[in-house]
């Protein structure tokens, strides 16, 4: 058998550093891109706030319900759950049957948690 070194040299690190100089620079231009190009005339109806063609009633800063962060909470704990599931199927075939009853168990914990979630009224908008 081969014995494989996984070394790395700086010359390695260079492609992502021209990556993430192109990303920053376009970041860059285009901030003073539009800066410099955009229109510049401020009126009373442009510095208005604008809602969607909605009259603006009220105060802005009134708080949020905390069901609005819970279900942005649940979204996110789900989202990682696909996160975690993409790798598992890729590899189904090479995990077997254990990584089989890994998955069941991660899933069976987040369901139980989402079963508890709705229990509880977390989703309920009322």
């Amino acid at each position: 058998m081969e014995s494989v070194t996984l070394e790395s040299t700086p010359v390695d690190y260079i492609p992502i550093l021209i990556q993430l100089g192109v990303a920053v620079a376009f970041g860059v231009l285009t901030i003073i891109g539009t800066h410099l190009i955009g229109p510049k005339v401020r009126t009373e109806n442009k510095l208005g706030a604008f809602e969607s063609g909605v009259e603006v009633i009220g105060n802005a800063r009134q708080p949020f319900s905390v069901k609005y962060f819970m279900a942005a909470i649940l979204f996110v704990v789900f989202d990682v759950e696909v996160i975690f599931m993409y790798p598992w199927a890729v590899n189904f075939r090479e995990m077997g049957m254990d990584g089989l009853w890994k998955m069941g168990i991660f899933l069976g914990i987040v369901i139980l948690g989402l079963v508890y979630e709705v229990k509880r009224g977390a989703l309920d908008w009322d």
